[in-house]
């Protein structure tokens, strides 16, 4: 019997506004030792961004972009070894990251923003994440009215699939996130969470990043993101038997430790 064992990915952002400021870093050094921990702390990949997609977030330019993520990831792969993702929803910030080193690229948008991040992810045959959302971060919690959620929300994440497809991207590049918190009103993100294995079933790695977002917030009462880690250990347990290939946290030296005991119950009770 195989065990369960998912990769986890640690989250730097180069950002000085993301929702959760234990996110945080700027200098290259800092990033470098913060990369390292997340290793010896049982990360698989780092995730490093540089614009931030909270609810609101206004958009950056992409030089702005560039000055924040570069340096970092390359002082990263220089320094860590370790697999690197990088959050970007812009095909050029894409090119210079995987030039660089980075073997995922992690798009919000599901590879919509930007029309070329298709052809670069197909191009280059690095991982790319299709994450559903809507509109754009200052838009999208404007757009959250579905007919069905969960059968929408799956459609449209098809949709943006086989458009990708279309520009090249192979079926064994693509790893699909449900977005939590991207275009969705509370009670969708509880959907999503009691319905993982619907997303499953369409085939592809799925990744989960629910680390201290504010339904978690409103799940625990709790408005403050720096007191959120135990609702998020609470959810991300819950939808481990859903069997996500990738879970995308702050907090990886918790997330870790909650998997292998997950893993170790699980081979003791079947």
């Amino acid at each position: 019997m195989s065990i369960y064992a998912p990769q986890i990915m640690g989250i730097i952002n180069t950002t000085p506004d993301s929702f959760y400021k234990g996110s945080r870093v700027s200098a290259a050094d800092e990033c470098v030792k913060q990369a390292l921990f997340m290793k010896n702390s049982g990360a698989s990949w780092i995730d490093i961004g540089g614009e931030s997609t909270r609810p609101g977030a206004v958009a950056i330019s992409s030089d702005e972009e560039m000055s924040r993520v570069l340096p970092a990831l390359e002082a990263i792969c220089k320094n860590v070894d370790i697999k690197i993702s990088v959050d970007t929803r812009r095909s050029a910030v894409a090119r210079e990251a995987v030039s660089l080193g980075a073997s995922m690229i992690n798009d919000v948008s599901g590879f919509e923003f930007d029309d070329a991040m298709a052809s670069v992810v197909a191009k280059t045959g690095v991982l790319g994440v299709v994450m559903h959302s809507r509109g754009t971060p200052d838009t999208m919690q404007h757009q959250i009215a579905y007919d069905n959620f969960i059968d929408d929300t799956i459609k449209e994440l098809e949709t943006r699939i086989a458009k990708a497809a279309s520009k090249g991207v192979k079926k064994e590049q693509i790893i699909v996130d449900p977005g939590f918190g991207f275009a969705k009103a509370y009670e969708h993100n509880l959907l999503l969470v009691k319905n993982l294995n619907q997303f499953n079933a369409m085939g592809f790695p799925l990744m989960i990043g629910v680390s201290r977002k504010n339904f978690i917030g409103r799940l625990m009462g709790e408005e403050n993101p720096e007191n959120r880690l135990n609702g998020s250990l609470a959810v991300t347990a819950y939808m481990l038997r859903d069997k996500p290939m990738y879970i995308r946290t702050h907090d990886v030296k918790e997330t870790a430790a909650l998997c292998k005991i997950y893993a170790t119950l699980e081979g003791e009770l079947l």
